[in-house]
């Protein structure tokens, strides 16, 4: 059974930061690509960052500068560090391991509530 398990969400002051982290089991951690995404109330689930399976990352541009993913393959845990908060950043978290061209299943966590207010 596949589990993606989010952690690390929260109420945080603009500008401050916060880590996500996302406990897998059930898959080859080690040989997946996985990715974070966020959805605000309203929009679309859009990407925040991506990490592949040798470590490659990829940023949007929203949080390219502030937002660090990061993988620690021992643990199965996959991670992403936000800081310099925005308000805009308040969305729910979703972690995922993402299909490529060798793998061709997905699967979502069940999110975790990011919230940036004064």
């Amino acid at each position: 059974q596949v589990q993606l398990v989010e952690s690390g969400g929260g109420l945080v002051q603009p500008g401050g930061s916060l880590r996500l982290s996302c406990a897998a089991s059930g898959i080859i951690f080690r040989s997946s690509d996985m990715g974070w995404y966020r959805q605000a109330p309203g929009a679309q689930r859009e990407l925040v960052a991506r990490i592949s399976s040798v470590g490659a990352r990829t940023y949007a541009a929203s949080a390219q500068g502030r937002f660090t993913i990061s993988r620690d393959n021992a643990k199965n845990t996959v991670y992403l560090q936000m800081s310099s908060l925005k308000l805009e950043d308040t969305a729910v978290y979703y972690c995922k391991k993402e299909v490529t061209v060798f793998d061709s299943v997905s699967y979502w966590g069940q999110g975790t509530q990011v919230t940036v207010s004064s």
